[in-house]
């Protein structure tokens, strides 16, 4: 993993004002990586984090991919990227208390999450202990199990 991350920000409808409140809060630290969002998350992203001024009224540039939504396809986008190790960081709020009418992408997706040993945080507060990490603007050695011998095991 490099010094600078590329974090995927997903949100489910009733979790977007979260993430946003929470992206605003720590935009600084935040705006300094790549940004890959799904869908409408990356819209309000965009305009939430460009209104953001550094102490001297200059702009932070951001750099955000937008996937299409959920439901749509990009938590398969997602997940794609993340199998071809694109991803370094996934900050997925989601409502555990509605059902999605995409339920088993959210699934497939949080299982790629672990098979890739990729960071993720599924609530604002795990967010926060990523980003206060050492590890957040340092480079990291991941490591990720070889599953290749899974594939060729005996059933």
């Amino acid at each position: 993993m490099e010094k600078r991350k590329k974090i995927a920000l997903v949100a489910h409808d009733t979790c977007k004002k979260d993430l946003i409140e929470w992206l605003e809060w720590n935009w600084k630290e935040v705006s300094q990586h790549k940004l890959i969002c799904t869908g409408t998350t990356g819209r309000l992203v965009e305009e939430a984090l460009n209104r953001k001024q550094d102490e001297h009224g200059e702009m932070y540039p951001l750099n955000i991919t937008k996937l299409k939504s959920g439901p749509l396809g990009g938590d398969q986008q997602l997940g794609a990227m993340i199998a071809e190790g694109k991803v370094d960081i996934v900050i997925f709020l989601w409502d555990p208390m509605n059902p999605q009418p995409h339920d088993v992408d959210v699934k497939a997706l949080l299982r790629i999450t672990v098979l890739y040993n990729v960071v993720t945080a599924t609530t604002v507060s795990t967010a926060d202990f990523i980003i206060s990490s050492p590890f957040f603007n340092k480079e990291y050695k991941l490591k990720v199990k070889d599953f290749s011998g899974y594939m060729n095991r005996k059933i």
